[in-house]
C-alpha cells in the first residue's frame, strides 16, 4: 500500500507549481495538465521503485489519463489553472519521492496541455486499454522502463508487440 492517495500527490504538484509560479513566472495547472502528472508521476515511481506512488486507478479517458476522484474535486476549474492555497507539508513526502516529483513536474511540466496529451495518446498504456477502464499497472510499469529508464525509444508496434498484446 503506498504512503499516499492521489489526492496527496495532486497536492504535491499543484504546491510545487505555486512556488514556480511564484519564483519563475510560470502558468498554473489545469486539471487536464495535472491529471498528466500523475500519470507520469505513476509509471516513473512504478518503473524506478517497482512500487506505486499511489494506489487510485488512472482511467483512460478519451481526453487522457484520468484519477477519477482528482479529477472530480477540480473540474469546478474547467480549463482554468488551479490556485491553490491550502497549507501544505512537503516533509511529509521522503527525499525520494520528492526527487522524484520534482523531476516529473521539470519534465513533463514545461509542455502544455495539448502537447502532452498528444504524447500520452501516443504511449501504450493509454492507447492499449479501453476507454473509461483502468490502465494497467503492469503495462505502465513495463512501458516506463522501457521507455524512460532505457532511454530508449520504441515504435508503437514493437511495444504492443513486446507486451502481447496484439
Amino acid at each position: 500500500m503506498s504512503a499516499h492517495t492521489a489526492a496527496d500527490v495532486a497536492r504535491w504538484f499543484l504546491a510545487y507549481n505555486r512556488i514556480v509560479v511564484y519564483e519563475k513566472g510560470a502558468e498554473l495547472l489545469s486539471n487536464q495538465k495535472l491529471q498528466m502528472l500523475l500519470y507520469y508521476a505513476q509509471g516513473a515511481s512504478l518503473a524506478i521503485d517497482d512500487k506505486p506512488m499511489f494506489d487510485d486507478k488512472i482511467n483512460a479517458w478519451e481526453c487522457g489519463p484520468v484519477v477519477e476522484n482528482v479529477y472530480r474535486y477540480y473540474s469546478g476549474n474547467a480549463n482554468s489553472g488551479i490556485l491553490f492555497e491550502d497549507d501544505f507539508n512537503f516533509s511529509d513526502y521522503t527525499d525520494e519521492e520528492h526527487d522524484l516529483l520534482q523531476e516529473v513536474y521539470e519534465t513533463f511540466g514545461q509542455y502544455s496541455v495539448w502537447k502532452l496529451t498528444s504524447m500520452v495518446k501516443d504511449e501504450i498504456p493509454w492507447y492499449s486499454t479501453k476507454r473509461n477502464t483502468a490502465i494497467d499497472s503492469i503495462v505502465l510499469r513495463d512501458f516506463f522502463r522501457k521507455k524512460y529508464l532505457l532511454d530508449t525509444t520504441y515504435t508503437l508496434d514493437e511495444v504492443i508487440k513486446e507486451l502481447g498484446l496484439n
